[in-house]
């Protein structure tokens, strides 16, 4: 059985009536963990906005050493490097939430039943 203080209480010992399975998933936890993993979600979002308008300031920054910037290139480069930076970093952080809130294990539960099924 799992232990260490990365591993809840709770997971620890499976209460009476669900088997010896200590990874069990418990409903009563499901919505706490959804609510934590949505306000971590949230927070790093935040702080991915943060990070893309730097890359967009750094961005400007060596392009004005090394050329001359007009209007064009200035819109072009904010656009692309703000909505590429938030587009990578946000399918990251979307993966990462999307572990965090259970949603993986609802869909690896569904499809051990599917298995068990035929």
């Amino acid at each position: 059985m799992p232990h260490g203080p990365w591993f809840p209480q709770a997971m620890r010992t499976a209460p009476e009536g669900l088997g010896t399975s200590p990874l069990r998933p418990y409903l009563s936890d499901m919505g706490t963990d959804r609510q934590t993993a949505m306000a971590e979600f949230k927070r790093i979002i935040a702080i991915i906005g943060v990070i893309a308008v730097l890359m967009v300031i750094g961005a400007l920054t060596y392009l004005s050493r090394y050329s001359t910037l007009d209007a064009n290139t200035v819109i072009a480069t904010s656009l692309g490097v703000f909505f590429s930076t938030l587009l990578g970093c946000g399918l990251f952080a979307a993966a990462f939430f999307s572990d965090k809130s259970g949603h993986d294990q609802n869909v690896t539960d569904a499809s051990k039943s599917e298995r068990e099924r035929r």
